[in-house]
Formats: C-alpha cells, sequence, structure tokens
C-alpha cells in the first residue's frame, strides 16, 4: 500500500509537524508513504517568500470580498485556487491520497473534487475546524458573511459527492463535526495525532520550579500568554520561560524535547485548541501539564491525575492548576508518560490509520 499525505506545509505548525509524524510512524510500521507540500516561492519580498502565487492572489480575493479590509484575512480560507497535484509522480502512484491541513492556496475544493474523482482512495484528516463551517478555521472566531455562506455552499456540494473518509484528532473536534449542519450526515472517525516517545522521553533533573510557555507566535492572543501573565503574578517563587517571547522558538525536536523534560510544568492557557502537539510532547516527557477546559485538552489531561484542567479564562485556576502540578510533579509526570505511551504511540496510531485505509 502506497500512501501520499498532502499538507501545505512540512514543519511549520501543528498541523504539518503532525502530518510528517504520521509519515515517520507509517514508514516504521511498514507502509510506504511519502509527503507532498505546497512549493515555496523564491523571489520577491521576504515577507511572501514563504507563500504560493496561489496563497497570494487568494489572500487578495478574501481582501476585495471583505471590503478591502484585512479583517479576518488569515483567520479565514476559501480554497478557490490551488495546486494541481493530481498530475504529479506521487498521486499516480499513490493508492490512499491523504490530505490534511491543505489550506492557503495549496488545494481548492475543485482540485480535491478532481483528486475524489480520480478513483483513489481519499482520507482527510482534520485538524481545526474549517472543514465545519464556510470560511472560518475557528468557531469563536467565525462571523456571518457572504463569504462564510458562499464558502459553506461549495463545501456542500463536495461532501455530497462522498468519497472521503474523514478523521478528526480528537473526540471534541470529531462532535463539532457531527454537530455541524454541513457534516452531520458524514461518518467521522477520531484518531489521535502520534508521536515519537524515543525522542520525546523524561530525563532525571532537579526540582527547579520553572514552568515552561511555547508558542510560534507568542503575541497571538489566541494562545492566552495575557491568562499566564495574569497567574504568575498570583505565584511565588515560581520561574516562567515563555518560548517564542522570552528566547527564540526552538524548531529542533531532541532540543525542544531536553526543554520540555528540564522543566517542572508546562502550560498552554490556548483559548481554542484542538489536540496541542505541545502538550503531548510535554507530556511524552514526563512533565505534567495545564491548560483551560477549551477543545481537545481535556482529552489529553485527565485532571488532578496527569496535570490540571483550569476553568476557562480563569486566571486565578490557572494559577491554582500550577501550584497542584508543581507540588505533584513526580506522580502527574508519569501518569502522563504512561497515557502518551498508551494513546498516542506512533505503532498504535499508524495501525489505527491503515484500518482507515484498508476500510475506504
Amino acid at each position: 500500500m502506497k500512501v501520499l499525505i498532502l499538507s501545505t506545509y512540512e514543519h511549520s505548525g501543528g498541523a504539518a509537524i503532525a502530518a510528517s509524524r504520521l509519515m515517520k510512524a507509517l514508514r516504521k510500521n511498514g507502509v510506504e508513504a511519502s509527503l507532498l507540500c505546497r512549493r515555496n516561492i523564491c523571489c520577491g519580498p521576504q515577507g511572501l517568500r514563504k507563500q504560493s502565487w496561489t496563497s497570494i492572489m487568494e489572500r487578495g480575493i478574501i481582501w476585495m470580498m471583505n471590503g478591502f479590509s484585512r479583517k479576518d484575512l488569515w483567520a479565514t480560507d476559501i480554497a478557490l485556487l490551488g495546486q494541481d497535484v493530481t498530475h504529479t509522480d506521487e498521486f499516480r502512484q499513490a493508492d490512499v491520497i491523504h490530505l490534511h491541513w491543505v489550506n492557503q492556496g495549496f488545494l481548492s475544493l475543485g482540485i480535491i473534487e478532481k483528486i475524489i474523482k480520480s478513483g483513489k482512495r481519499v482520507v482527510w484528516t482534520m485538524h481545526d475546524a474549517w472543514n465545519t463551517m464556510g470560511a472560518y478555521h475557528l468557531a469563536i472566531q467565525r462571523r456571518e458573511s457572504w463569504l462564510e455562506r458562499w464558502t459553506w455552499k461549495r463545501k456542500t456540494r463536495l461532501y455530497e459527492q462522498g468519497g472521503i473518509s474523514f478523521v478528526a484528532c480528537s473526540r471534541w473536534l470529531r462532535e463539532e463535526a457531527e454537530n455541524s449542519p454541513l457534516m452531520s450526515q458524514l461518518r467521522v472517525r477520531n484518531i489521535p495525532n502520534p508521536i515519537d516517545t524515543s525522542v520525546f522521553h523524561p530525563v532525571c533533573h532537579a526540582d527547579t520550579r520553572r514552568v515552561l510557555f511555547v508558542a510560534q507566535r507568542s503575541d497571538n492572543p489566541m494562545k492566552g500568554i495575557q491568562y499566564l501573565d495574569e497567574a504568575a503574578k498570583m505565584l511565588d517563587g515560581v520561574e516562567i520561560v515563555a518560548l517564542g517571547r522570552d528566547i527564540p522558538y526552538i524548531y529542533d525536536e531532541k532540543d525542544m524535547a531536553q526543554l520540555y523534560a528540564s522543566v517542572d510544568a508546562f502550560v498552554l492557557p490556548s483559548l481554542s485548541e484542538n489536540l496541542p502537539n505541545t502538550i503531548m510532547e510535554a507530556m511524552a516527557c514526563g512533565t505534567p501539564c495545564v491548560g483551560f477546559d477549551i477543545g481537545g485538552i481535556p482529552e489529553m489531561i485527565d485532571h488532578k491525575q496527569n496535570g490540571y484542567v483550569a476553568r476557562y479564562k480563569d486566571a486565578t485556576d490557572l494559577a491554582e492548576g500550577i501550584r497542584f502540578v508543581l507540588d505533584n510533579r513526580e506522580t502527574l509526570g508519569l501518569a502522563a508518560r504512561d497515557k502518551v505511551m498508551r494513546e498516542y504511540s506512533e505503532e498504535m496510531v499508524a495501525k489505527r490509520y491503515v484500518e482507515v485505509y484498508e476500510s475506504c
């Protein structure tokens, strides 16, 4: 069986990292898997070099459709323009086409329709709520607009054709799909992302009462660092390390694993999340986590068993959670590592995806 994974990016962002990790997990478990990403342009202004011409043009269309307003420019995707991957050797040789996060000018809805009509088996893993709505990726940002309704109608026509096996990374996202009028008649499975537990593993270290926060863009209000800053004022003798603000973001997995394992707690006060890689990585390193009761976070963190689930947008309870995990780090850390080994291992996730491929 040959599987072609399609992802806009290879390493940039949680969805891309999850797609790359799945490819490696499949290969380790006997599946011939490859990854095809959107081509990057190599000229033009520095700020656009990570964008393809299809992405740039689509941003322009959204900008005009929004009345020349930058509002929601990056919160939406209309999947109008894309790259025809059906002409590639990788596509022709594959038995299964596995879509992941394919927005920002990589695959259009028209190209996805062409993929379905090719007769290949098609699996689509959802990494946010974009599949369940029109143009928006997050329900918390969604607003009624012509752009939203127009994209919704185009997705409806695509989904009515069938031929796609949908997978959600979390039970929360599966429930979002089941409750969405757009996807309520479609079957959606739930399979978590995999993680290499030989890279992300515990190490012995002294009790430092250091707490880690990680975000590529810490100034993104959706990551909730403002609540961590407020909680920090209520904590004595605790050092907050903010990767992406206080120190540069680290892209090397081994270096990240060492950092996770060297701290006593990991905190992710995000306002919207699916199944965050960062929490999984920290747990694999035996570091207990604290997060808000939102999205897939309470599926990963079992409250007061391997971490702490704080009340949504409650900085006081966030501070209480940090105190709790620091006071019970050893017991919670062992339980966190055990859960990752049981539910998120490469072997387990690869096996479940093979079952999906064979049943398409």
